[in-house]
């Protein structure tokens, strides 16, 4: 299953169309503006929310929840700090845990449990300019769940890299 997303930056307020690979509108990426923390849902075609996102106020670390109905889903944090590669945990409510790995700015990653493959972010397949896919590996897996973590993963990753420009810019 492959899904495509046009990229762009995620802001406050952002909403945008996640397609399947014949060109069908399947998921959309709903941003909520004006609210103290940073906010999304994920609708379904019917515009059903499926999924709410949202930035875990006063953590330690860049924190977002997942929630499905009310109840937590997941919850997605920056793993360690490297230099060639982004690294990230997400636990899920029943405790287990999903690793998010790869160069997330360049949409190059893997999403994994236990060391499987579950999904693979990529543009290497799309000719399609500032494009990339969201290919779910497993029958299994939960497409609705694997497009949240997306979109948390490149979320916390863009507010990282404004953060190191801003720093940049300070002591520059």
């Amino acid at each position: 299953m492959r899904f495509l997303v046009y990229d762009r930056l995620l802001g406050f307020g952002d909403d945008y169309w996640i397609e399947d690979d014949r060109g069908n509108k399947v998921f959309l990426v709903d941003g909520k503006a004006m609210r103290l923390r940073d906010t999304w849902e994920l609708k379904d075609a019917r515009g059903q929310v499926l999924i709410d996102i949202h930035q875990k106020m006063f953590a330690l670390r860049d924190t977002m929840v997942i929630e499905r109905a009310g109840e937590p889903l997941a919850t997605l944090r920056r793993k360690r700090l490297s230099l060639l590669r982004d690294h990230y945990r997400v636990t899920l409510a029943d405790g287990t845990g999903l690793d998010i790995s790869g160069r997330v700015l360049d949409r190059e990653f893997a999403i994994e449990y236990d060391g499987e493959l579950l999904a693979v972010v990529s543009r290497r397949w799309l000719t399609v300019r500032d494009t990339y896919g969201l290919d779910v590996v497993r029958d299994d897996a939960d497409p609705a769940l694997l497009i949240a973590l997306t979109v948390c993963v490149i979320h916390l990753a863009e507010k990282e890299r404004e953060r190191e420009r801003e720093t940049d810019e300070g002591d520059g």
